[in-house]
């Protein structure tokens, strides 16, 4: 997903029947009797279950992040191990300095996919020196929503602003998709079609784990008529069970740091978005650790732009989880967090994932960029964004075609194509806009 649809989904929306969430990391409360959740009830972050109970529920957390946290790295090539090693340290950074009361996991984020697509010609230590200044900015950004309250989001980005940039994002990733899709067609029609069936038809967490289970059919379709890559069979056959995950460090080149940081803003409309969700799931005001969770996700995004690692991002299939099981306790992440760097340094897991051939990604992708396409659209539709209005209508239209069209100018030294182009025209263009339509003659 995208990432990212962070709207609640269905489920209770009464506390628990337990005492009030703590401000700490650590010391959870047992939930009645650590067995049972009693109707209309939920295990608050700051309760828990019976220990076998919670590890069981984090593992569940480990499979519903699985498969969109690997994907990312499988795509731009990163190395798997060490982004599943950044993620696990990221969600725990997240549950300790949100001080235990936001449960959720950090994975990498889909909204990277697109820069550093475009910018693999710069290098593997560019494009960490986009994900680190991304990161960076993201904490900044935390720290100024801490010292000004969290409105002040809604008043740099309205909806009509952050559904574009969201839209823009995923669509300018289309023809990657394609060519992924062309390159192997047999074997991505059977991939997208593995996930259309199972995220229709599939019930429960079944159904929400689609692109997970679709890569799966798609892979031992692909290995059954030869479709695998042999070279990189062979890399699995050779690689060791247990090492230390591939770190290495950054650079910073300004066009690839252009390219990157719009992406900040998919970041913080991930991360309000799930805050928001989780309060109206647990009945429980977390307004005022916004600013914390956009600081967490910052700190964990530089962390991994430093150390070899793709960005982060809360997640929102873990909210499924959480919805289906009524329990949103941080011990289950906290063993989510531990089960994800213990597996990071398995080389041969890592190179198990890289044997995902181009047609399965084709499959996959073709759904999931799609989806952060849509999910822009969805912040228009929830948000009633009046699209009658000539500012809101033209200056998105501008947008949206200078990043599907992947418009890329040089300026001096530095190339910018369409998502840096069409985040910062709309983001400099709205309020410049709607200032001078004040003036408009009835």
């Amino acid at each position: 997903m995208t990432k990212r649809e962070t709207d609640a989904p269905d489920g209770p929306a009464g506390g628990s029947a337990g005492p009030s969430t703590p401000t700490r990391a650590f010391g959870w409360t047992l939930h009645g009797d650590g067995r049972r959740i009693g109707e209309g009830e939920v295990v608050a972050p700051g309760e828990r279950l019976t220990w076998p109970r919670t590890v069981g529920i984090g593992m569940q957390h480990v499979i519903a992040m699985f498969g969109a946290t690997l994907l990312v790295p499988t795509i731009t090539g990163f190395p798997v191990t060490t982004t599943l090693l950044f993620s696990g340290i990221g969600t725990a950074l997240f549950l300790l300095i949100t001080r235990g009361r936001i449960p959720s996991y950090l994975g990498s984020s889909f909204a990277f996919i697109a820069p550093l697509t475009a910018s693999q010609s710069s290098g593997p230590a560019a494009q960490l020196g986009g994900v680190a200044a991304a990161g960076l900015l993201l904490l900044v950004v935390g720290i100024a929503v801490k010292l000004a309250g969290s409105r002040v989001i809604d008043a740099v980005m309205p909806p009509v602003v952050t559904g574009a940039v969201v839209a823009l994002i995923g669509l300018n990733l289309a023809p990657t998709a394609v060519d992924s899709f062309e390159s192997q067609p047999l074997i991505a029609g059977v991939t997208l079609l593995a996930i259309l069936l199972v995220t229709v038809l599939g019930p429960g967490l079944l159904g929400r784990l689609g692109i997970l289970v679709g890569v799966v059919v798609g892979w031992v379709f692909a290995a059954v008529i030869g479709g695998l890559a042999e070279e990189r069979v062979t890399a699995l056959r050779e690689a060791a069970w247990f090492g230390v995950p591939e770190l290495r460090g950054p650079t910073f080149e300004w066009s690839v740091i252009a390219l990157t940081l719009p992406v900040v803003i998919v970041l913080i409309a991930e991360n309000v978005g799930h805050v928001k969700a989780v309060s109206a799931m647990t009945g429980r005001s977390l307004d005022d650790v916004a600013g914390d969770a956009l600081v967490a996700d910052g700190l964990a995004t530089t962390l991994a732009g430093f150390g070899g690692g793709s960005g982060t991002t809360t997640y929102a299939e873990n909210i499924g989880v959480m919805a289906a099981t009524r329990v949103y306790s941080t011990a289950a992440y906290w063993v989510a967090a531990a089960t994800a760097v213990v597996l990071a340094f398995s080389p041969k897991f890592g190179a198990l994932v890289f044997t995902v051939p181009n047609g399965v990604i084709g499959g996959a992708t073709l759904v999931l960029y799609g989806l952060i396409g849509v999910l822009g659209v969805r912040i228009w539709m929830d948000a009633e964004v009046d699209f009658t209005d000539p500012v809101n209508l033209t200056v998105v239209a501008a947008a949206l075609v200078a990043g599907i069209g992947d418009l890329t100018l040089t300026i001096g030294s530095v190339e910018l194509g369409g998502i840096a182009w069409g985040s910062v025209g709309i983001l400099v263009a709205y309020p410049v806009m709607r200032s001078l339509a004040r003036f408009r003659k009835p």
